[in-house]
């Protein structure tokens, strides 16, 4: 290009593939981050979830879930979580800690927290009233969730025909002192 000469422009053709390269980036990011959050949905909740010593101490009945954003069963169970959590969100506390963050170790500990995911229905009163282990139906998902929130006992619930695995809890039974700051250590016995 010579002095005093102005750069040539885009011909047509040029700016019309360029119009297309834009537009399908642009889409290509949409989608990926839609898919990103999609991927991590019980992480959202979470990050909006209330902390479990002001959940297990605010008068209202309260679900903890124990879950990894890497387990397979936890992304399976999450719509029925989030759906049964946006039905009973005025009157039952949710709280969703991942077992990967070394801040919940305690909690671990302290509920045995051996697979996941890990649900543990506290009463309003916060004693722990039951704990079920792996993926759940909505529908039993549910049914646990209104007796809790109506001062029932917890339903006995089958998984494929077989005994339950609802863990009946003694009264009592692992309250937590948010008093304390004792930490117990994770065995692997």
């Amino acid at each position: 290009m010579k002095e005093g000469e102005s750069p040539a422009s885009f011909n047509f053709t040029q700016r019309l593939i360029f119009l297309i390269v834009t537009v399908c980036i642009s889409l290509l990011l949409v989608f990926l981050r839609a898919d990103i959050s999609h991927q991590a949905p019980l992480d959202q909740l979470a990050r909006k979830s209330i902390q479990p010593e002001i959940a297990l101490s605010n008068g209202r009945p309260t679900v903890i879930e124990f879950y990894a954003d890497w387990c397979e069963a936890c992304k399976e169970m999450a719509p029925a979580i989030i759906d049964v959590e946006s039905i009973y969100k005025d009157k039952v506390d949710f709280v969703f800690l991942n077992v990967d963050n070394s801040k919940w170790q305690d909690l671990i500990s302290l509920y045995q927290v051996t697979g996941i995911p890990q649900l543990n229905f506290f009463s309003s009163e916060g004693d722990l009233e039951g704990v079920v282990i792996g993926v759940k139906s909505k529908e039993t998902i549910l049914d646990l969730v209104n007796a809790l929130s109506n001062k029932e006992p917890l339903p006995q619930i089958s998984f494929a025909g077989n005994q339950t695995n609802l863990i009946s809890i003694e009264k009592g039974f692992a309250k937590k002192d948010y008093s304390s700051n004792i930490i117990i250590p994770k065995s692997h016995g």
